[in-house]
């Protein structure tokens, strides 16, 4: 019986020297995944990557050991030569800019529904990329993520959006008003809307964490996904000096994971941060973004909104990787964002 039962294994692994895993080959004769052609990976670790969203050899390549190890379980040198395979097999090395300039093709813009901002923007907000909006209370941050969702369906009609909402400033009714100023089904937009309330800054990374499995387990097409806001939950949970520097750890894993996720799904990541006043400033704008450079490194955009003269809102491109400095003013009504 157990000599029957071994030959039904499928794939089997072997403990070997310092506990690197290795494969024993077939019985069925049938061929490996993806996955169990990377070395050290059996039937059983293959199925640990996948079931933590790395089921592809570009999910392994970008990854780092430690995630690997805390994943699998396998041993950091283990981890590193799957990490190595998996960059050669796809060949991550050096290519011509003429090379990136093709891949970049490939990148979309998102409208926002004013043109003027939309200039600001180069186009829109750009898909594989991570944008900040950062300003006081009533600048607009959360009005416009209404409105951003809303006019992503509208432009890709089979596309979805996902929605953590950390402060509860999400407002289905909000998404009703400008779906129906714009033309649109409110009842299919709603649908292809998918809401996630965060409680806690864990349970918030968590859901980051999970919008690659929902991507691929239920084959969504998405192509935003919001944050709002990005750091409410770790500026209430992590309080004086002493936790500084656990919080900066957390919040740089929370933006590699979105920026990982918009690099694989090409997809548009759209933030929200809070600000805080400074006391040392007496001359001039005081306010600035909560995060430190963490928060401003990760973003590749980042623009501050505040408030304009008769109701308008501006907004000031403050970083970006080729766009030059730059102010927008735009309307929010009940239509969402509009040209003045």
């Amino acid at each position: 019986m157990r000599v029957k039962r071994r030959q039904e294994l499928v794939l089997e692994e072997e403990s070997i020297g310092d506990g690197e895993m290795v494969k024993t080959e077939r019985t069925d004769g049938t061929k490996g995944s993806e996955l169990e052609q990377l070395p050290g990976v059996g039937a059983a670790t293959a199925e640990k990557l996948i079931s933590g969203g790395y089921d592809t050899l570009l999910g392994i390549a970008v990854a780092t050991p430690g995630e690997l190890v805390e994943l699998t379980g396998v041993t950091e040198l283990a981890a590193r030569k799957m990490i190595q395979f998996a960059r050669d097999k796809l060949e991550m090395g050096f290519v011509s800019a003429e090379d990136v300039l093709v891949r970049r093709r490939g990148i979309g813009k998102i409208n926002s529904g004013s043109t003027a901002l939309d200039t600001l923007l180069g186009g829109g907000f750009e898909t594989g990329a991570i944008t900040e909006a950062y300003g006081a209370y009533g600048a607009g941050k959360s009005q416009l993520a209404h409105s951003l969702a809303v006019n992503c369906i509208r432009q890709f009609p089979d596309s979805y959006v996902v929605f953590i909402d950390t402060e509860s400033t999400f407002r289905p009714e909000r998404i009703i008003d400008i779906a129906k100023a714009q033309g649109l089904e409110p009842d299919k937009v709603l649908k292809q809307i998918k809401v996630a309330r965060a409680f806690n800054s864990d349970h918030q990374m968590l859901l980051a964490e999970k919008i690659d499995d929902l991507i691929k387990k239920q084959n969504l097409n998405a192509k935003l996904v919001i944050v709002d806001s990005l750091t409410a939950h770790f500026r209430a949970e992590f309080i004086g000096r002493g936790t500084l520097a656990d919080r900066q750890q957390k919040i740089n894993k929370h933006m590699h994971t979105l920026m990982r996720l918009a690099e694989l799904n090409n997809l548009c990541v759209y933030v929200t941060n809070q600000v805080m006043a400074k006391p040392d400033v007496f001359f001039g704008d005081p306010t600035e973004a909560i995060g430190g450079h963490v928060v401003a490194h990760a973003s590749t955009y980042r623009l501050y909104l505040r408030r304009g003269k008769k109701g308008t809102r501006v907004a000031k491109m403050i970083d970006s990787p080729s766009l030059p400095e730059g102010e927008a003013t735009f309307v929010l009504d009940i239509s969402g964002v509009r040209d003045i």
